[in-house]
Parts: structure tokens; C-alpha cells; sequence
């Protein structure tokens, strides 16, 4: 079945959460989110490259989604991308929930709506290397690091780890 018929509800510690694709307002509401240093870092217009994808509902595609709550409240969202039998992984949670131990549960939500969506043997993702926070979270569950590598983003050129784990 195809990602944009699908709507899921996943239980997880944060609560119950569906998962769909991503509206042209929950986009344009995660390009203004605002997180706390270092981690402003992530913030969507750090990056104009980024930040035009997320807000373009063409070269979006398919490949975001918005988390919302039992509320319909706009919690996170995920990127998926599939590479063969892999699928990348990137993961947004709102900024004023970060921090409170919810990471875990709410990757695992993304991760299990992704293995249904997609049916991937591995998933892989890339974090800047100055985030052990989220790295943390990635390694409970169950990543392991596979390399590390330069990227250019946010103007300038950052140290980033990858990281992948079985399906």
C-alpha cells in the first residue's frame, strides 16, 4: 500500500500516535520551531536547502510525517527515504518536548510505522556528531555506529556519525 493512504495509530510512552503524511501547515509550523542551543542547530532554516524542501509540497514528495497526539496535536515528524531495501531515517520532536526522556519511545513509533509502510531490512540515519543526546537515544535502540563523515549544511561543513540497525 502506498505511504500517503496510510494513517496509523501507534501506542507508545508519549501516547497514542498516528502517523501520516505531512499537511502543507505542519510543515510550514515545524519551519518555526525553535530550538535551544546547540541543538538550534536543527532548527528548519539553519539550512535554506532544507527548509525549501520541507516547505515545497513537490519536492517534499512522500517522505515526511507528521506525529500527531490522541489530541491531533502536532508532536514531530519523521523523513523516510528508501534506498533499496534500506530505509533512512530523520526525526524531529517539537522543541518544548525534547529533553524529557520521550526520544526512545517516539523513534520507536516512527520505526515501527516505517517497517509496516515500507517493509525495509535495515534503517540508517545520520546525526551531527555533537548531539550524544540524540546519539543516546539511537543507541538504545539499537543502532551502532557505521561511519563518520563531513556534510555541508547550515553554511558551513559538521562532523556527522551514521548509524544503522536490522528492521
Amino acid at each position: 500500500m502506498r505511504a500517503e493512504a496510510r494513517s496509523d495509530a501507534v501506542s507508545t510512552a508519549i501516547g497514542q500516535l498516528e502517523i501520516a503524511l505531512i499537511s502543507q501547515h505542519e510543515a510550514e509550523a515545524i519551519a518555526d520551531w525553535r530550538y535551544e542551543p546547540p541543538y538550534d542547530f536543527y532548527d528548519a532554516d539553519a539550512d535554506h536547502r532544507d527548509l525549501a524542501e520541507l516547505l515545497d509540497p513537490v519536492r517534499r514528495g512522500e517522505k515526511y510525517f507528521a506525529a500527531r497526539d490522541i489530541a491531533e496535536e502536532l508532536i514531530g515528524f519523521f523523513g523516510f527515504g528508501r534506498d533499496g531495501d534500506v530505509v533512512g531515517v530523520g526525526v524531529g520532536l517539537r522543541p518544548d518536548l525534547t529533553g524529557r526522556g520521550l526520544g526512545r519511545s517516539f523513534l520507536e513509533a516512527g520505526l515501527a510505522f516505517a517497517s509496516e509502510q515500507f517493509t525495509p531490512t535495515r534503517f540508517k540515519l545520520s546525526v551531527a556528531e555533537f548531539n550524544m543526546r540524540a546519539i543516546t537515544v539511537y543507541e538504545r535502540a539499537g543502532f551502532v555506529r557505521t561511519r563518520a563523515f563531513m556534510h555541508e549544511t547550515n553554511g558551513s561543513l559538521f562532523s556527522f556519525v551514521e548509524m544503522e540497525r536490522p528492521a
